[in-house]
């Protein structure tokens, strides 16, 4: 078979973006900060507009030096604008479907919604942890921050401070004090 028909990888053709990023609910909607929805809006611009060009450029140039299955600055290359186009159709796809929801409108309210940030305790141990909720393109599991579809999001949602909620984890129920709630400023 001609090297023509034949792909590098699996993966070269998967339309992630190459992102760990979990899938969307079904029927669920992509709900997002206005800083991240910026956030995703800047990256798509930066690859469309830098990098993409840039990449562009150095693989017409290896092309130009004749034998291509051999040249590596063309193989790179080539790769690399699989890799940054597939980013630009995923982002595109996501800031489409993105529902851009400002967390300050519920500056000062005491119940949970999104763009929250929590404070609460587990009622057994007493370990106190602070999670925000924000969208899931968005979320940053090192910097306190969970998607509004994770299960700690999922059982604080629509819950008060002082409220008592049930938490389903794989080592079996806990109960979550709600300590604080707190929104950014307009």
């Amino acid at each position: 078979m001609s090297k023509a028909f034949t792909r590098e990888s699996d993966t070269d053709e998967d339309d992630d973006g190459g992102a760990v990023l979990p899938a969307l609910p079904t029927g669920g909607k992509n709900y997002i900060t206005p800083q991240g929805y910026a956030r995703l809006r800047d990256e798509l611009l930066h690859l469309i507009d830098d990098e993409r060009p840039k990449v562009v450029e150095v693989v017409h140039w290896a092309a130009s030096n004749g034998d291509r299955s051999e040249n590596g600055d063309y193989i790179y290359g080539k790769k690399r604008l699989r890799e940054i186009d597939r980013r630009i159709r995923f982002l595109t796809k996501r800031l489409e479907i993105a529902e851009v929801t400002d967390p300050s409108l519920h500056h000062g309210r005491d119940q949970v919604f999104f763009g929250a940030t929590v404070s609460y305790a587990e009622e057994d141990t007493g370990e106190q942890r602070t999670v925000t909720i924000l969208g899931i393109d968005e979320s940053d599991s090192a910097q306190g921050q969970v998607s509004w579809i994770s299960p700690i999001a999922r059982a604080l949602l629509k819950a008060r401070e002082g409220d008592v909620v049930k938490l389903v984890t794989p080592a079996g129920v806990k109960d979550v004090e709600i300590l604080r709630v707190s929104y950014p400023a307009a």
